[in-house]
Order: structure tokens, then sequence, then C-alpha cells
């Protein structure tokens, strides 16, 4: 599978928009899915169909939580009441590097985690995805 030449930038923004029934101005690369743009997690679904539709790479919601987890496992990275704890909060940062951990610490819940994840997130993802397909090819 080629992947030269693909702008997976437009490919996410049009998944986006036309899942979610907006106009293409609205999917900015700081928006988060969950939160600025109203997705919801069938949303998500539809948005993942669309990218590998049009792209060949294929992404799962457990892909985007496994991206945020990094492998950390949910007892050390969040405590017993479900709030993102400092190894988790690194973590995120990692994988978001938008986040602000100070604004968070202390208030982030595991449900939450996913709605920090903007469409320039998921660009990047699917970016690095179709490079790991073609180093591998």
């Amino acid at each position: 599978m080629s992947y030269e030449g693909k702008d997976f930038g437009s490919i996410v923004q049009e998944a986006v928009a036309d899942a979610l029934g907006i106009d293409l101005d609205e999917v900015v690369p700081d928006a988060t899915l969950l939160g600025d743009l109203d997705a919801e997690s069938i949303d998500l679904l539809d948005v993942l169909f669309r990218i590998e539709k049009a792209s060949d790479v294929k992404i799962k919601v457990s892909d985007m939580a496994e991206l945020l987890q990094g492998g950390i496992p949910d007892e050390e990275f969040a405590d017993e009441d479900d709030v993102i704890n400092e190894v988790g909060l690194a973590q995120l940062k990692k994988s978001l590097p938008q986040i602000d951990v100070t604004e968070l610490a202390g208030k982030l819940t595991a449900d939450e985690v996913l709605t920090l994840f903007t469409v320039r997130n998921l660009t990047d993802m699917v970016t690095e995805r179709a490079a790991l397909a073609t180093a591998a090819a």
C-alpha cells in the first residue's frame, strides 16, 4: 500500500466534517473531537471508518486509548477515584502535547481523557500509522 502523496490533514478534516455534518472550516487542528466538535463515541467510529476508507489507514478507538495511556496499567495511570495521577498526566503530555497538566492535575478523570483528543492529534496518529506501514512494507 502506498501512502505517498496523501494529505492526511485533509483526509482527517473531511472525515470529521462528513461524519459530524459540519462545515470543513469548523474542523480546525486544535478543535477537540468530543468537546469542541460535539462528536459522540458513535461519531468517532464513523470518523475512523471514513479515514480508513479514504486513506487505507485503520485506527480503532482502542488504538487511540492505547496511545493516550501508553501501556501504563489503569491502577498506575489513575487513582482509586479514576482521577488521572502524575504518571498518567506525564504520559498524556507525551501523547497530547497541547494539554496543560497543571490545569488538569487532580481534576481530570479517566472518562474525560478522550475529550482532550484534537483533530491535530488524530491527523498525527494517522500520519504516523501510514509511515509505520510504509516502513514495514
